[in-house]
């Protein structure tokens, strides 16, 4: 398949012929149930992942290959105009997967775990891995191949970016057992190790470098090099001073997220997600 995918995205034909269809439904199928993904662990990376660059360009052949479509239940009341290559995915109750009714949207080509919780309204955009167990809050945003792990909780309110281009270019992880706290904001290929912890409102994107209080150490992107945020940390919104010019005479500090500590049996007694909630 990725041959097919890597010489239909180059070619780009003026027609799509059907062929070239049933290769998209086939690979986006394979993105459903998770036999093919956006990026993946690789044990030899200095990241620990890998991207998969044929599979974003699979998924961006098939925006090609779409036409607006009118897919409206009622379009006087509820219109909705989407290319014809991604409606909403498909659940049976097999795959135990709760949709709690109120507006919540997820679209066809990703893979969603046995045991995730939808809660409303939130988004899960294609391309995206969300793994088993884990609890996507009212709200809340799952960009286009952003990677969520087993048992996470995406709180209400945050977003967590997705990154379809460049092809190259690694999407957002979020690793096992992670939790984003309400209005995070997670962008730019940010890699959250498992564990860790993001409090309310914080942001990490490759512009704004993370202070580590416990370990003495500063992390930021250089380079293709995304932020790696330590397995096990917990992240707050915080403030670092201006040293100089104006920002000094004026008093000013700028935002940044800092590592206040890292996870303990007190934090865990404090973000437990009851398993009476999955």
């Amino acid at each position: 398949m990725q041959a097919q995918i890597e010489q239909l995205f180059a070619s780009n034909p003026p027609k799509f012929q059907d062929a070239d269809f049933e290769l998209f439904a086939r690979f986006k199928q394979a993105l459903n149930e998770g036999e093919i993904r956006a990026a993946e662990p690789a044990a030899n990376s200095p990241t620990g992942w890998r991207v998969n660059a044929w599979v974003k360009k699979g998924i961006l052949a098939g925006f090609r290959m779409g036409v607006i479509v009118d897919w409206s239940i009622d379009t006087e009341r509820q219109p909705w105009f989407d290319k014809s290559t991604y409606p909403v995915r498909q659940f049976t109750g097999s795959e135990s997967v709760r949709i709690v009714p109120g507006g919540s949207s997820i679209r066809d080509g990703c893979f969603i775990g046995r045991g995730v919780t939808c809660m409303p309204p939130m988004y899960v955009n294609t391309g995206a891995w969300v793994g088993g167990g884990t609890m996507i809050d009212s709200h809340a945003l799952v960009g286009s191949c952003a990677q969520i792990g087993e048992r996470c909780h995406i709180s209400a309110g945050s977003q967590i970016g997705g990154v379809l281009e460049p092809v190259g270019a690694l999407p957002v992880i979020i690793e096992d057992e992670v939790l984003v706290g309400g209005n995070c904001g997670v962008y730019e290929g940010t890699i959250v190790k498992r564990r860790a912890v993001l409090g309310t409102g914080t942001i990490l994107n490759r512009s704004t470098p993370v202070y580590d209080l416990v370990r003495g150490e500063v992390y930021s992107g250089s380079g293709d090099a995304p932020i790696v945020i330590p397995e096990g940390a917990v992240v707050v919104a915080g403030a670092r001073a201006i040293p100089h010019g104006k920002g000094q005479e004026w008093n000013i500090s700028l935002y940044t997220p800092v590592i206040v500590k890292y996870r303990d049996d007190k934090t865990d007694s404090r973000i437990q997600l009851e398993d009476v909630l999955r």
